[in-house]
Parts: C-alpha cells; sequence; structure tokens
C-alpha cells in the first residue's frame, strides 16, 4: 500500500513496545485525532498506558491479552520497538501471521538502530551503506529488519524500517547527567556518532506514515555527528556546572550496552529523511536540543 495513509479519521496506531520513542509519536497522533493502543510485558504496564487515556495490552513472548488481537484487526497504522531476541524479533514470532492478516492496516513501521552498519571508522554512510560486521547484536537487527521487509512483500503491507541512533530528549540526555552528577567525559580518540532528540524521531516517523511510500530503510539521525564528550561539555556548559574530568574509554569500565556505542564510529546522514520524507529536524545538532532541554528545567547548578 503506497496511498496516504496519515489522515487521522477513523485512525488507530498501534505501539508494540510503548517506550520512551513510540510514546513520543502517540502523543503526536493523538493529538490529530488517531486512537492508541499500545503493549507492555506486565500487566502493570499495561494498566499504566490505559491510564494516560490509551488502550494497554501485555505482550510478552507468546503470552498476550485477548483484547490485542481485537486491536490488531482494526489498527490502521502498527509500530515495532520491541527489541530481538536470541530466537528473533519477538512480535514477528507471537504475531506474524495475524499482523499480515490484519485487515485495516496500511502501515508498519519497524524502529531499528544504525548499528546494523557495523564501524566504519567515522567515515560517512547512508542506507546503502553494506554493513560491515555489526556484531550479534546488529546481526539479530538485521534479521528482524528481513523479516518485517519479507511480511512486507507476503502480505501486500507498506513496511518501513526507521534505523535510529543515540536517542535523548527530557529526562535522557546529557542535562540530565551533568545535574544527576552522573556525567562522565569518555575519550576513545577518532570516536564520533550521530544522536538525535526524541521529538524529531517522533516528528520523522509522522511525517513518513503521513505521506506516500519512497524507500524502505530510512536513517533518522541528526545533522552533526559528534564525538560524546562534546556533549557533556556543551551541557555543562549550558548549566555553569563544572566540565566532568575526561577518563580514558580502556579505564572507563562501561557496561556492554554502552561500550557498544564505543565499538563504533560512523557518521551517518540523514539526507532521504529530509529528502523523501520532507522532515528537517527542529533541533539540528546537540546544541539547540540541549538548549531546549535546559530552559525547560528551569534550573542551573
Amino acid at each position: 500500500m503506497s496511498g496516504d495513509t496519515g489522515k487521522s479519521a477513523g485512525s488507530r496506531l498501534l505501539c508494540l513496545g510503548l517506550g520512551y520513542t513510540a510514546r513520543a509519536l502517540a502523543h503526536r497522533l493523538a493529538r490529530r485525532g488517531f486512537a492508541i493502543d499500545g503493549s507492555a510485558r506486565t500487566s502493570e504496564g499495561a494498566a499504566a498506558i490505559t491510564a494516560v487515556g490509551w488502550q494497554g495490552h501485555v505482550l510478552d513472548g507468546g503470552r498476550q491479552s485477548p483484547r490485542l488481537d481485537a486491536a490488531l484487526a482494526t489498527a490502521s497504522h502498527l509500530l515495532i520497538s520491541a527489541p530481538p531476541e536470541a530466537a528473533g524479533d519477538p512480535v514477528l514470532l507471537a504475531l506474524g501471521p495475524a499482523i499480515a492478516a490484519a485487515p485495516s492496516l496500511g502501515w508498519i513501521g519497524y524502529l531499528s538502530t544504525v548499528g546494523v552498519y557495523g564501524d566504519h571508522q567515522g567515515a560517512w554512510i547512508d542506507e546503502t551503506t553494506m554493513p560491515r560486521d555489526p556484531g550479534p547484536r546488529g546481526q539479530r537487527r538485521l534479521a528482524a529488519e528481513a523479516g518485517w521487509l519479507d511480511l512486507g512483500a507476503r502480505s501486500g503491507k507498506r513496511v518501513e524500517i526507521f534505523r535510529l541512533p543515540g536517542i535523548y530528549g527530557p529526562g535522557r540526555s546529557a542535562i540530565d547527567q551533568v545535574l544527576a552528577g552522573t556525567a562522565r567525559r569518555i575519550i576513545k580518540p577518532g570516536q564520533v556518532f550521530n544522536r538525535m532528540h526524541v521529538d524529531d524521531i517522533a516528528g520523522a516517523l509522522e511525517a513518513a506514515l503521513s505521506g506516500p511510500a519512497r524507500y524502505q530503510v530510512y536513517n533518522l539521525v541528526d545533522d552533526e555527528p559528534a564525538p560524546p564528550q562534546d556533549v557533556l561539555a556543551f551541557a555543562a556548559m549550558l548549566l555553569g556546572a563544572p566540565v566532568p574530568p575526561a577518563i580514558d574509554f580502556e579505564e572507563a569500565r562501561l557496561t556492554p550496552m554502552a561500550a557498544s556505542f564505543y565499538a563504533e564510529s560512523k557518521r551517518a546522514s540523514n539526507r532521504r529523511m529530509k529528502e523523501a520524507l520532507g522532515y528537517r529536524p527542529a533541533y539540528p545538532t546537540y546544541r539547540e536540543g540541549l538548549r531546549a532541554i535546559e530552559a525547560a528545567t528551569g534550573r542551573s547548578t
């Protein structure tokens, strides 16, 4: 389905994995009149979604709430943000046939990661760049992407893949780290990567589902890939706080998840996002994004 699927009348967004990014999109579409359904792994999580005024459902592996099938049968748009597991994509495994058969579903968006490209030693890459040894997590993501694109080809449904960088926004930013006293300026020479404000990711997703199909894969990233220590230093400057001391990467003792960001260095292009989706970030670099977050806190050290 390649036409405009963004009209709000009778539209229903189902988010399988209603996390930080999916919530930002849901709030945007709710203001346009979309009905919103979202899944969580527990009944408590589903209840928290319902408390917002949306419909909450349980989806945890093979266990799902009976109402989820009904929500899927009436959904016009589907966003998947649940990460793949060792056994495969949990949503495809649990709901693949039902999604393929959903009668009202016109758009499926899958949130992936620029980690699928692997390490390019700081070089510029785009959606046509071939992956380079992305590691186990990246390989699982690539397999999940292929699974969703295959579902689209078999069912005739429009499927689009969105590769995301480091995500930041209110409550999850260098500003928050400096205020909390947890900021660490970890130095790895040559290290650079993109990031994207959560509101810009939601804006680009809204542009995608509202317009015609152009491509199947998009990088949703900012204009200026930057070393992470520069971002923390800028946040400290905005707050009038001391710049956190530098820590050598080899001595940082990072968690496996945090270390994975430093295992790869690349500069991802957002040209396709701008030209095909017509979306230009409200926060094109981390500077605009952090300034907005700092202004909203009303705090300084």
